[in-house]
């Protein structure tokens, strides 16, 4: 896998200052897309432990609320098996921190309906996230008044509650 950029002290992408990681290669191409560059697979650098100890090392400071994943595309199957080693770390050495992760598929329709019984990696990938905001960035639904998303097709789940109750539940952001 490769990454297009880490940001440090990122506010835009999640609650509290955070750690952003964008990961190359989507497959959604949507119209207007902040980071068309990341589309391709083999744009930016190699993901490797030395990114992973640094990330780590970085959201281990108090004043850092969590990691957030995007793109690119998260939870394209390769950019899922390269992320696995980075979300296992990090669980392990920080387990009160947030990650927070970004995707253009359909919580219901995509990743539970077709990924999860056709990757093995999905079930254990989502088993480390917190929150997933989901689906497509759509240029028509563009709405600068939605926190943390960019249309208003777009779902902020919270993934561990949804996942355990059978129902998606969503983040309500006037309580975080």
């Amino acid at each position: 896998m490769n990454y297009a950029s880490i940001k440090i002290m990122d506010v835009a992408n999640g609650p509290g200052v955070r750690m952003s990681l964008f990961v190359s290669g989507c497959t959604h191409y949507c119209k207007n897309c902040f980071n068309k560059e990341a589309w391709d697979f083999n744009y930016g650098q190699p993901f490797t432990q030395k990114e992973i100890d640094y990330i780590i090392e970085y959201v281990s400071n108090p004043h850092i609320a969590g990691l957030t994943i995007l793109g690119g595309e998260p939870l394209e199957q390769t950019n899922q098996q390269g992320l696995l080693p980075l979300l296992r770390q990090f669980r392990e050495k920080l387990p009160d921190k947030s990650i927070w992760c970004f995707t253009g598929y359909d919580f219901e329709k995509d990743v539970l309906g077709r990924m999860i019984k056709e990757y093995p990696e999905t079930k254990e990938l989502l088993s480390y996230i917190d929150v997933l905001v989901d689906g497509e960035f759509i240029e028509e639904l563009k709405d600068l008044s939605l926190r943390f998303k960019g249309s208003s097709n777009q779902k902020t789940i919270l993934l561990k509650e949804s996942l355990s109750s059978g129902k998606t539940i969503l983040w309500d952001d006037r309580i975080h």
